[in-house]
C-alpha cells in the first residue's frame, strides 16, 4: 500500500478528533442533537485549520444509520464510503477548477434527484470563493431554497471574496487559527503512535512554523521523520526548516544590552555565513524584541503562549536588570528599520545600521532619578519663581512648579510677550507715558504705522487693533487697552509674532507689548482671568518646563493658578 502521509492518515474522523476548533465542533453537536442542521453551511478560516474536515464529519453524522448523529459510527456504509471519499451521494467539489456558469447549472439540475441510499445528497464545495459571479447567481435560488434532500457545505479561505447574496443566505462559522501548544501536543502524540522520538523541543519549533495551520505541522513533521530516520536534534531540525537557532537570538539581545558591539556584529556575521535568510532573521528578531518587552512589562501572559516555558524564564533573567526605557527604545530603532531590511538589496547591511544608532542611545534614567534631579534644580536657590503662584499638572499627574531664572540669556527686546519681562539686576524699567485719547504725538504716530504696515497683509488683525486704544508708551512698551471682543482679543494674541515682526521693523528696535481686554477695569473678574492666561502663557514660554516635558515624553494637561 502507498504510503500515507500524516495528514491524511491521522484525519479527525469524529467532533472530538478535532484539534483546537471547540467553539465549531460544539455547535455543530448541538444543531445535530437538537434537529436545527441548516441546509447551507460555511466553513471560513486560515488553511490547514480543519474546514473540509469538519464538512466531512458533519456529512457522515447526519448521514450515518444510526443517525443524525453528533458522534457518527464510522462502521456503516455511508460513513464508510464518506470516509474512503466514495460516497455517490456526498459531492467533493474544487470550487477553483469547477467555477463556471454551466458546470454550477449542473449541479443545480442534479440536485433536484433524491439521494442513492442516504437520508441527504450534500455538496461539499472547496474554495467556494473561486466561483465567477455567474457561477454565485446561477446558485443563488437553489441556495435559498434547496430540496429537502439537499445540503450545501462550503469552505473558504478567503472569505471576503464571496457575495453577500450568497453569505446572507449560509450560516457562517469561523475556525481560528490553532495555538503553538495544541499543535505540538497532538504532533507529541501521533510521535508516540508512530514510535518515533523527537523532543518536545523540535516538535514546539515545527508548531511555530506552521502559523497555526495542523496540516502544515504535519507535512513539516513528516519531512523531519523522512530526512532524520526517526531520530533529530535541535541543530537539525532548525537547519531543516529553515529557522533561526533561538539561541543566536538570545546572545543578540544580551550583546545588545550590555552593548557589545564587536559581539553584535559578530553574531549578524555568523548568521549570514552560515546562508541563514537575513529578512527572516531580522523579523525573528524583532519579535524576539516584542517577547522581551512584554516579559519585562508582565503584561499579557497569553500573547506570550507561543514561546517554551524554559524560554519565558530565560528572557525574565536576561531583561531583569534592563530598564523597560531601554528595551523600548531598542525596539522601537528595530520596527523602525523592519521596512528598511525587508526592501533592501543588502540586508545585511541595514541591520547593522540598526544597531548603529542602537549603540549610539543614551539610555533613560531611571523614574524615580528625574524627578530627584528635578526636585534638586526646584530647589537651588539661584533660581526665583515666577511671580504668583503657577503649578502645571502634567499627563502623569505630577505637579511641577517651574522657576523663573535670573537675567535671561537673550535681550527682552528681542521677544514679544504677554507680560513685562522682570528686569535685570537693579535697574528700574522707565516709566511708561500715559497717552491721553486722540493725541497725535510719535507714539500715536508708530503705532498707527505698525497697524497701516498690518492692513497690508492682514486686514483683520488691523482692524482688531484699530478698534483699541493707545494707553501708554514707554521705551519698552507699547500698553494697548483692546475694546472689542474675545474673539479680537484671541485674534491679536494668536499674531503676536507677527505683530512683534512688524514692530521692530518700524520701531528700529525690539518692542514689548501688552495688551489687556478693554473689560478689565470694569470687571475684575476678567481681570483676573486675563492675569491668570499672562502667567499660564509664560509658563507653557518656560524652557524648564519644556525640558521637563520632553524628558517625560508628556504633555500638558492642567495649569492651576492658586
Amino acid at each position: 500500500m502507498a504510503y500515507l502521509v500524516l495528514a491524511r492518515k491521522y484525519r479527525p474522523q469524529v467532533f472530538e478528533d478535532v484539534v483546537g476548533q471547540e467553539h465549531v465542533t460544539r455547535t455543530l453537536k448541538n444543531a445535530i442533537s437538537g434537529e436545527r442542521v441548516a441546509h447551507a453551511i460555511l466553513f471560513s478560516g486560515p488553511r490547514g485549520t480543519g474546514k473540509t474536515t469538519i464538512a466531512r464529519i458533519l456529512a457522515k453524522a447526519v448521514n450515518c444509520e444510526s443517525g443524525p448523529t453528533p458522534t457518527p459510527c464510522n462502521a456503516c456504509r455511508s460513513c464508510r464510503d464518506i470516509t474512503a471519499g466514495r460516497g455517490v451521494d456526498v459531492f467533493e467539489i474544487d470550487g477553483a477548477s469547477n467555477n463556471s456558469v454551466d458546470q454550477v447549472r449542473e449541479l443545480r439540475d442534479n440536485s433536484r434527484y433524491m439521494p442513492a441510499h442516504s437520508r441527504y445528497k450534500i455538496y461539499i464545495i472547496d474554495e467556494v470563493h473561486m466561483l465567477s459571479i455567474a457561477a454565485f447567481n446561477a446558485l443563488l435560488k437553489t441556495l435559498e431554497e434547496p430540496p429537502a434532500h439537499v445540503l450545501f457545505f462550503f469552505a473558504t479561505t478567503e472569505v471576503h471574496k464571496i457575495p453577500i447574496t450568497i453569505l446572507s443566505r449560509c450560516q457562517r462559522h469561523d475556525l481560528r487559527r490553532i495555538e503553538t501548544a495544541a499543535i505540538s501536543q497532538h504532533m507529541e502524540y501521533l510521535c508516540r503512535q508512530e514510535s518515533v522520538s523527537i523532543s518536545s523541543g523540535n516538535l514546539w519549533a515545527i508548531a511555530q512554523e506552521s502559523g497555526g495551520s495542523m496540516r502544515d505541522a504535519l507535512s513539516l513533521l513528516d519531512q523531519v521523520l523522512a530526512c532524520g530516520d526517526g531520530q533529530a536534534d535541535d541543530k537539525y531540525v532548525t537547519n531543516l526548516l529553515g529557522g533561526m537557532d533561538r539561541q543566536v537570538l538570545f546572545e543578540l539581545s544580551e550583546a545588545t544590552f550590555t552593548r557589545d558591539i564587536s559581539r553584535t556584529l559578530t553574531l549578524i556575521d555568523s548568521v549570514f555565513k552560515n546562508g541563514q535568510d537575513l529578512k527572516r532573521f531580522f523579523a525573528d528578531l524583532l519579535m524576539h524584541f516584542r517577547h522581551l518587552m512584554l516579559v519585562k512589562m508582565d503584561a499579557r501572559p497569553d500573547a506570550l503562549v507561543d514561546l517554551p516555558p524554559n524560554d519565558i524564564q530565560t528572557m525574565a533573567g536576561q531583561v531583569e536588570g534592563v530598564s523597560i526605557a531601554f528595551i523600548d527604545q531598542v525596539f522601537t530603532v528595530l520596527f523602525n528599520a523592519e521596512p528598511s531590511v525587508r526592501h533592501a538589496s543588502q540586508p545585511r547591511l541595514a541591520i547593522e545600521m540598526a544597531f548603529f544608532k542602537i549603540q549610539q542611545i543614551t539610555p533613560a534614567l531611571p523614574i524615580d532619578l528625574l524627578i530627584e534631579r528635578l526636585d534638586t534644580l526646584l530647589n537651588d536657590p539661584n533660581l526665583r519663581p515666577v511671580p504668583g503662584v503657577v503649578e502645571a499638572q502634567s499627563a502623569y499627574g505630577d505637579a511641577v512648579t517651574p522657576p523663573m531664572n535670573q537675567p535671561r540669556s537673550q535681550p527682552a527686546e528681542d521677544h514679544l510677550a504677554v507680560s513685562p519681562a522682570a528686569p535685570a539686576g537693579d535697574e528700574s524699567p522707565a516709566a511708561p507715558d500715559r497717552v491721553p485719547p486722540g493725541d497725535h504725538g510719535p507714539g500715536s504716530d508708530a503705532w498707527r504705522g505698525i497697524i497701516a504696515r498690518i492692513a497690508e497683509t492682514k486686514p483683520s488683525i488691523a482692524t482688531a487693533l484699530s478698534r483699541s486704544q493707545l494707553v501708554s508708551v514707554s521705551e519698552q512698551a507699547f500698553i494697548v487697552e483692546v475694546r472689542d471682543n474675545d474673539y479680537s482679543m484671541n485674534l491679536v494674541k494668536k499674531n503676536l509674532s507677527m505683530i512683534d515682526a512688524v514692530c521692530r521693523e518700524l520701531a528700529g528696535r525690539g518692542i514689548h507689548a501688552d495688551f489687556f481686554s478693554g473689560d478689565a477695569q470694569e470687571n475684575p473678574a476678567a481681570s483676573a482671568k486675563q492675569k491668570a492666561d499672562d502667567i499660564r502663557q509664560k509658563l507653557l514660554n518656560h524652557p524648564l518646563l519644556a525640558d521637563t516635558v520632553e524628558i517625560f515624553s508628556g504633555k500638558i494637561e492642567e495649569i492651576k493658578i492658586r
